[in-house]
């Protein structure tokens, strides 16, 4: 970081996926700008509001809205008042930026940010774009022509955008106390330092209700020889369900020390930075963690988002030699069993799939979102 900054806005929502990135670049600029001021601009009902006003942040909405692919009556109900939406927000968020009179906008993703990149461009007003996915999504598709930059989270990403000369790699943020402690240190830490292997699962909300199933016929294959270290989070709506179908199996041993089945990981840089291997969906923000750490993985994209973009995350990492990819429709319980006892027993397999996984990684991807936007020329 080279300048001195005075205002910066962020505009994003959706998921925290989205939120994320933009308050770690944020809090980047407060170490070295700690005067900066800093505002952030998202939907009127989206999450981004409990998120950025918890972190401490300034947040100020404009009305914009998603469309709904169905003519149901409900949905098309929805559809027009995005429409309207669409006509109104472009004025709310010209007359905060008047307001606020930021010195750049970063935007890190979702519809959220369509209306403020969009009236910054026409303001004059330095414009970036992080997109965190493979594949770009629809808002970042809208803002490719207007924004200064676009960037991405690997090189294989710049293929997929029509003005590649805009596309700069820059990864996508992790947070740094993925980084405080060695490999070593986290596994003495959890008391899972005898030698055995330690396994993470971890899924989203969305369809994580199957794949938990799923998990449960895992656990109950490892748990009479407990061949290795695992520690699973089945969310607050999965896990009553899978102790439920754990305990109609006679398994009951998990509540570790070889077996961990928790609601929620609460000390997730600790338990990443142990793992021999994890197996989980393949959101963007759970692939950067991967990839910085140099952790293998055994990825089942979900089916539930938007035009498969998990699927082509998954693929860039498995291309690479980093990841296996299973399908959620080919899944079951006994093939990701069979699937990371094999990867188990490999070691050097499993070294070369860390380095590939490494080799991926962008650990500065916060110092390179904001050398990107410091570039812009005006």
């Amino acid at each position: 970081m080279k300048k001195v900054w005075k205002r910066a806005l962020f505009t994003c929502g959706g998921t925290a996926g989205h939120v994320n990135p933009a308050l770690a670049v944020a809090q980047r600029i407060r170490e070295e700008c700690p005067d900066a001021e800093f505002l952030f601009v998202g939907a009127e009902r989206g999450l981004e509001r409990d998120l950025l006003e918890k972190a401490g942040y300034p947040f100020k909405s404009v009305h914009v809205s998603n469309f709904h692919r169905s003519f149901k009556l409900k949905e098309i109900r929805h559809n027009l008042v995005s429409a309207f939406n669409l006509v109104r927000s472009p004025a709310e968020a010209r007359r905060i930026l008047k307001e606020f009179q930021p010195e750049a906008v970063i935007g890190t993703g979702g519809y959220a940010s369509y209306p403020a990149i969009k009236a910054a461009a026409q303001m004059g007003i330095p414009t970036a774009v992080h997109e965190s996915n493979m594949i770009p999504g629809l808002t970042t598709q809208l803002l490719e022509p207007i924004a200064d930059r676009i960037m991405v989270g690997f090189e294989a990403c710049r293929a997929n955008y029509k003005h590649p000369e805009k596309v700069v790699v820059t990864g996508t943020p992790v947070r740094g106390d993925f980084f405080t402690r060695t490999k070593a240190e986290a596994k003495r830490e959890l008391g899972v330092d005898d030698g055995r292997p330690l396994v993470v699962s971890f899924w989203g909300s969305l369809g994580a209700s199957g794949m938990n199933r799923q998990m449960a016929d895992f656990i109950a294959l490892e748990a009479g020889k407990e061949p290795f270290y695992h520690i699973h989070s089945a969310g607050k709506a999965g896990f009553p369900m899978i102790r439920a179908l754990l305990q109609d199996r006679g398994v009951t041993n998990t509540d570790g020390p070889s077996i961990r089945l928790a609601e929620y990981i609460y000390n997730m840089p600790l338990v990443m930075r142990a793992a021999d291997l994890v197996i989980s969906r393949a959101g963007a923000s759970t692939l950067s963690e991967l990839t910085a750490l140099g952790v293998p993985a055994v990825l089942v994209p979900s089916p539930y988002v938007t035009n498969h973009h998990q699927e082509r995350n998954a693929q860039a990492l498995a291309d690479a030699g980093g990841a296996v990819v299973l399908l959620e429709p080919e899944c079951s319980g006994q093939l990701l069993f069979r699937t990371v006892t094999e990867l188990l027993r490999d070691a050097a397999r499993l070294e070369r799939m860390s380095a590939a996984m490494a080799s991926l990684g962008i650990r500065d991807a916060t110092e390179r979102i904001l050398e990107t936007v410091e570039s812009i020329e005006k």
